[in-house]
């Protein structure tokens, strides 16, 4: 009966419905190489501190890697009874070398310990996330180089509004994602801080070095105070809040792909290996990668709402409720990973149309701003060239004209500014090139930009 090692202070066996319930086994042993990697580290701590003996130390860490191995070649058997990934792995290290074993939860409690590993496997998850950000945004650029002078209608509220270069377009994801990248390392800041050696709750008297363990296991320096260090989950919320931001904007970027892709734009060709088709429709080729991407944002929310619901009412300390920490974070990491992945694969294959992009641009009045631009470099004021150029496309509205079917007698009935360089300022690349202020479409501005991009993703990955 007294299998489980805090069963000393009971008198009946914990009831199966019970086990069965606060077993976190199936989530946590996710975690197994940081909570083995974090007991390496307190075995040296202690064995420094004089805990331990050399021999006891030597034992403690041969028999950590031996479990570490089985559990990568499928040959550890999990046993639920014992709750969670750390009692499996210290109840077996006892069995396999006996009272060493016992010694090793010296100066540390599960609380101290788990959020140790919780904080390695979340700042290994991010860095994870953090390379594939890195492969899109590089995607990005190089899909963006390759259409500089590819025009497409830059909308607002999905109706046509200014002609724009693809690539400015792409390069607005690029910067979407580099604010993702660096809220992630921000981030990363407030993880690296090691609650290890903060016991249950309080401490421990045992003369260890927290600063010891913390620099070997690679975080910043020991958390202050020991009562916050076991009861902070806020890197695992703030974490999953970056991740729900990068899921927000791959949402953004897959609707947009899904709404080239229909038919009544067919801005775009998808790769065949990153669609499928119908099982009762032979024409379909469905943009599923897309869509799955951008319903999967709704469970990355989710996950985010779960954690700050279970820490909005917790009392200083730890509670078990902290157990449902791991699920929505793991969850989350798992869905971003695949999404990047994915979505860096998809973007690639990606062939615009640019037949249909340039029957596009000639529609909606695409550069009607630029009459009203025109219409101020003549000496107009702005609000009277809105108004005048208003009036013009109403005009056109009403003969089913373009604005470049307009004659420049119909023009100069609404103005005698118009003159016959109207024409050139009303081309869909004339209004790009025009855009030369600092963060503009114009195509020189777009290779400038293309040059800083590649520079940031060359500096990332030098400093990476």
């Amino acid at each position: 009966m007294k299998k489980k090692p805090w069963s000393g202070r009971f008198d009946q066996e914990t009831s199966s419905v019970v086990e069965r319930f606060t077993q976190s086994l199936d989530i946590d042993k996710r975690l197994y190489s940081q909570d083995i990697e974090g007991s390496i580290t307190h075995a040296n701590m202690l064995l420094e501190a004089g805990i331990i003996t050399g021999q006891e130390n030597d034992a403690i860490i041969k028999c950590l890697c031996s479990i570490k191995n089985d559990i990568e070649s499928g040959s550890f058997t999990f046993d639920p009874v014992l709750e969670d990934v750390h009692m499996n792995i210290e109840m077996e290290l006892t069995r396999r070398i006996g009272d060493a074993g016992k010694k090793l939860h010296t100066a540390r409690s599960r609380n101290d310990q788990v959020a140790t590993d919780f904080r390695l496997f979340v700042r290994a998850g991010l860095a994870e996330i953090q390379s594939g950000l890195r492969i899109l945004m590089q995607v990005l650029v190089e899909k963006a180089g390759e259409n500089v002078d590819t025009i497409i209608p830059g909308m607002t509220h999905l109706q046509h509004a200014q002609p724009v270069s693809l690539a400015h377009h792409l390069l607005a994801y690029f910067e979407m994602f580099l604010r993702d990248y660096d809220r992630v390392s921000s981030t990363g800041k407030r993880i690296n801080i090691s609650p290890l050696g903060s016991a249950a709750l309080a401490g421990t008297p045992h003369s260890i070095d927290r600063a010891v363990t913390a620099r070997s296991l690679g975080f910043d320096a020991p958390a202050r105070n020991s009562i916050d260090a076991v009861s902070d989950r806020d890197f695992a919320i703030e974490s999953v809040f970056d991740l729900s931001m990068i899921m927000m904007h791959l949402s953004r970027l897959a609707e947009e792909i899904i709404i080239w892709n229909s038919q009544p734009f067919s801005f775009i060709d998808l790769p065949d290996g990153y669609c499928t088709g119908s099982s009762i429709m032979p024409q379909k080729k469905n943009p599923d990668v897309a869509e799955l991407v951008r319903g999967k944002t709704g469970r990355v929310y989710g996950d985010l709402v779960s954690l700050l619901t279970m820490m909005k009412a917790l009392p200083l300390a730890y509670n078990r409720d902290m157990q449902e920490d791991k699920q929505p974070v793991i969850e989350s990491l798992d869905t971003i990973n695949a999404c990047l992945e994915v979505m860096a694969g998809l973007v690639s294959g990606i062939s615009f149309n640019k037949e249909a992009l340039d029957r596009s641009i000639t529609q909606g009045f695409i550069t009607a701003t630029d009459v009203a631009d025109y219409l101020v470099e003549k000496g107009m004021p702005f609000r009277q060239a809105h108004h005048v150029t208003g009036e013009v496309v109403a005009s056109l509205i009403r003969q089913g004209k373009t604005l470049d079917e307009f004659t420049l007698d119909e023009y100069r009935s609404f103005s005698d500014l118009f003159d016959n360089d109207i024409y050139s300022a009303i081309r869909p690349g004339t209004s790009v090139d025009r855009r030369t202020s600092y963060g503009g479409t114009a195509r020189d501005n777009i290779r400038a930009q293309l040059k800083v991009s590649g520079g940031i993703l060359d500096e990332l990955e030098e400093n990476w």
